[in-house]
């Protein structure tokens, strides 16, 4: 909860507590103490605030989804429980002992204060239900409009600069013919740079490709880099698992792997950049390690960049992700992402 929401969630239930309050000075009974009043209006407030607050910020957020119905029924009774429980522990224990007086009338049956105390407590869960829902659909709402507006100004600028890359992808094939029959080796790099080229223009109707070519653009990648250091590129990337049957957004990989190469040391075969892919049904885990120049940092500022690459997760993969990023020690810096696909 941003510190903004907060302000406003604590301003409505003091909104609300001064309406109870309110209410005990208006329709107290005049042969009972005001301040009995006042304080049952307490306790009112103090249990619905927590029975309200379990339900808006826990129960609902982690339980009230498909498959997890079960649970919601269970932790919904266990607020009711609570609600129960903690009034009759103020009002009919500790009030007594400390002010003299219990809310209900001691020939009350257990039975009809818990009826009693059920209905009372539902409203509670409904209206915690009710807020959460909605303040949940304004919040995906405000996403998917976000979404629609950042694709629309992505396409927007594809379009402007489509003609460039496919004039420069054409051209680097030309130049692979010519240059085949001179140097095998630098065909071979201009063919690499034509294939990274080629796996960026491409696009697919539900926007995720196979695993399987975003390995293999790495690949590329790594490989163009082996001839700018030949002999001396200390790098390796390996894959435990298979890529079959993962698919995933194009270009989500790279960023890590670009930041390590920019900030970490090449060719040193003791301290190796290490980018290590393990897959499993369903999710995708991808770890980079490498050890940084002195005074080096990651790259924050230019390019895609890790904070942009955050928030790209967030529109694509809501709540299935994990990203990590930073120094673990002795110099080295480690960037896990995780996707569950």
């Amino acid at each position: 909860m941003t510190q903004k929401n907060l302000r406003w969630y604590l301003l409505s239930w003091l909104a609300y507590a001064s309406y109870e309050f309110t209410g005990a000075l208006l329709y107290h009974r005049v042969n009972t103490p005001l301040r009995f009043s006042l304080w049952l209006a307490a306790s009112v407030v103090l249990i619905r605030f927590l029975g309200f607050t379990l339900c808006y910020r826990l129960v609902y957020p982690r339980l009230l989804r498909p498959g997890r119905t079960g649970a919601l029924v269970l932790a919904l009774g266990g607020v009711v429980a609570g609600y129960i429980g903690l009034r009759a522990l103020i009002e009919e224990v500790l009030y007594p002992v400390v002010f003299g007086f219990h809310n209900y009338s001691p020939d009350t049956t257990v039975s009809y204060y818990i009826y009693d105390n059920i209905f009372f407590s539902l409203p509670i869960v409904l209206v915690s239900a009710a807020v959460w829902a909605g303040q949940e659909a304004l919040r995906r709402e405000r996403e998917n409009q976000l979404l629609t507006a950042e694709k629309r100004a992505a396409e927007a600028a594809f379009l402007k600069t489509q003609i460039n890359p496919h004039f420069l992808y054409n051209t680097l094939n030309m130049l692979y013919g010519l240059a085949y029959a001179a140097d095998k080796t630098l065909a071979g790099g201009i063919l690499r740079l034509s294939e990274l080229m080629r796996y960026m223009l491409r696009d697919t109707p539900d926007g995720l490709v196979e695993l399987s070519q975003e390995i293999e653009y790495l690949e590329n990648f790594l490989a163009l880099y082996h001839l700018r250091y030949p002999g001396r590129l200390s790098a390796e990337l390996t894959v435990a698992g298979s890529p079959d049957g993962h698919r995933l957004a194009p270009l989500l990989l790279i960023p890590f792997v670009e930041n390590a190469f920019k900030h970490g040391i090449l060719d040193e075969p003791a301290t190796p950049v290490r980018l290590h892919l393990v897959l499993t049904p369903g999710t995708v885990e991808f770890t980079v390690e490498n050890h940084c120049h002195a005074g080096s940092a990651p790259d924050h500022t230019s390019g895609i960049g890790l904070p942009n690459l955050r928030r790209r997760l967030e529109l694509l993969y809501p709540g299935r992700f994990a990203l990590q990023a930073g120094p673990v020690g002795g110099g080295a810096f480690r960037a896990r992402l995780e996707v569950r696909d």
